[in-house]
């Protein structure tokens, strides 16, 4: 009986390598819809602004990473990020902020770089290349997405004026960083000196609120943070974004964002 056993099972593994072989039977795991899904999010900040010249073509590009990359399975999580360092030159941009100027410096001191510049790029806090390129989106965007999270983010809306975040983290990750942005989408502006006098302006995921929630070193942590909308932010066109950062480097290792469209004002 056990001789049987044995020939039974090897002619079973002759047959399957047989089909194998054949191209009759074929298991590719990194081909399964599982697989297709593993595309993690990526985060991509774009500092920018209305008085510079160069920015305009790295706005649009911005506006439609999302929807390009999406057609590859990626989901890409846009920031703009309108610096201030351009206001005296010109033209006040109305969406700038010295606290994105001072996020931009801090990348720079992270990366190594000489200083802040626009219109500049960021791929989940590792790459940065000049904003307006968008091969080098593209590529920076697909490596990215390749790669693991190493940090899940859930972001949902509580209620009409909440938002629920949780996130989890692998054992010994260190501290890391929590933030909270709201974008708003289809926003423009007509340019009336500097650089781009005359020219109408076009902007997507605009940064209208960012939020240092703090840090931590728990491998799971919650909270529920307040929802505030100012009046003239059209809520069809925000979104809320939560993402987790190493420590000094800067490093994304998770995001989330959820559309604010169907909230009452």
């Amino acid at each position: 009986m056990m001789c049987v056993m044995k020939y039974f099972n090897l002619v079973l593994k002759l047959f399957i390598a047989a089909l194998l072989l054949s191209g009759v039977l074929l298991f590719h795991p990194w081909k399964s819809s599982a697989g297709a899904a593993a595309h993690r999010a990526v985060l991509v900040e774009l500092f920018t602004s209305e008085g510079c010249s160069s920015c305009p073509p790295a706005d649009e590009l911005l506006g439609r990473l999302r929807q390009e990359m999406a057609g590859q399975g990626i989901q890409v999580i846009p920031l703009g990020f309108h610096v201030d360092y351009w206001n005296s030159l010109g033209w006040q941009d109305r969406f700038s902020s010295a606290g994105f100027s001072r996020r931009q410096e801090q990348y720079a001191l992270s990366l190594g770089l000489e200083g802040p510049y626009t219109p500049q790029m960021i791929v989940d806090g590792r790459m940065e290349f000049v904003g307006n390129n968008a091969g080098h989106a593209q590529r920076a965007i697909t490596e990215a997405a390749s790669g693991p999270a190493q940090a899940e983010v859930s972001l949902a809306l509580a209620s009409a004026d909440r938002l629920s975040i949780q996130v989890k983290l692998p054992p010994r990750s260190g501290v890391v960083n929590l933030a909270l942005a709201i974008t708003e989408d289809h926003l423009s502006t007509r340019v009336g000196a500097g650089e781009n006098n005359g020219r109408e302006l076009r902007h997507a995921a605009v940064v209208r609120e960012f939020r240092a929630l703090g840090h931590f070193s728990d491998e799971t942590y919650k909270a529920v943070v307040p929802l505030v909308m100012a009046k003239e932010w059209k809520p069809e066109d925000l979104r809320a974004v939560a993402f987790v950062q190493q420590g000094d480097s800067g490093k994304v290792l998770g995001a989330a964002s959820v559309s604010l469209r169907a909230q009452p004002r």
